[in-house]
């Protein structure tokens, strides 16, 4: 199905940045929480952990915490910044590279409004980028971006998606059909959601969310292989850093 279902070496290792990136997001995401935790224990509470108001906040509260704890905080901070400027770094090579025209397939689809540079990078490099495609068939089927309802007797229970296929790009699509719904709300795919969905309850909107996944993946397939914008689609302007998942 597809062709090949193995990426060769070279772009096996062009994977690398983004997969960091991921894990690097989740440990950010850790040592922000380990902070917000050890500062509950004096009932403190912060907003934006980094920055100018972090340090003034910082300064003032750091004296009510005794030294051990104050030491810890301390720690977690640094290994906070160093995570962080390590995501500074590979965003920057990201977009550096895209808008160098090194990356033409993901500049190409970082174009649609409500994709950004991340995205668009994961799914190439996951996906679109190595992968030959046939027919709509073969990108839903190796998305497998399909319900997986649980039956038993008079109960019927929504699982959510299956968890076969590319995981990666799977969730992604899932997360950007949301963001499609923000950004292209004069798209079909858009109109047709909230056509069949919009006034639903939450257990459809979910079963619905993962049909306009696999919908919007073929559209950006075909928009990618023939050049057919999804209808109703709106571009950004080149080098443009509009705001998008």
């Amino acid at each position: 199905m597809g062709g090949r279902t193995d990426p060769d070496p070279e772009q096996e290792d062009e994977r690398r940045v983004h997969r960091e990136l991921g894990r690097l997001r989740q440990e950010r995401t850790a040592h922000s929480n380990r902070i917000r935790s050890l500062l509950v224990l004096h009932n403190l509470r912060v907003g934006r952990i980094g920055g100018r108001a972090w340090a003034h906040w910082w300064a003032q509260q750091a004296g009510q915490l005794l030294p051990g704890l104050r030491a810890e905080i301390e720690r977690e901070f640094e290994r906070l910044s160093l995570v962080a400027r390590q995501i500074r770094t590979l965003e920057a090579q990201q977009k550096q590279q895209v808008h160098s025209g090194a990356q033409p397939v993901i500049a190409l689809l970082a174009r649609l409004a409500g994709i950004g540079t991340g995205s668009a990078w994961t799914l190439v490099k996951e996906l679109f980028g190595w992968r030959q495609f046939h027919n709509r068939r073969e990108v839903a089927g190796c998305l497998v971006l399909a319900s997986t309802p649980y039956a038993s007797g008079t109960s019927e229970v929504e699982q959510g998606i299956s968890k076969a296929g590319n995981k990666r790009a799977r969730w992604l699509m899932v997360e950007l059909a949301w963001s499609w719904l923000r950004f292209q709300p004069a798209s079909q795919l858009s109109q047709w959601f909230n056509q069949r969905f919009a006034g639903t309850g939450k257990r459809l909107r979910r079963i619905g969310i993962v049909a306009l996944a696999r919908r919007l993946a073929i559209a950006l397939w075909r928009y990618l292989e023939y050049g057919e914008l999804p209808l109703g689609a709106r571009l950004e302007p080149p080098g443009s850093d509009a705001v998008a998942v």
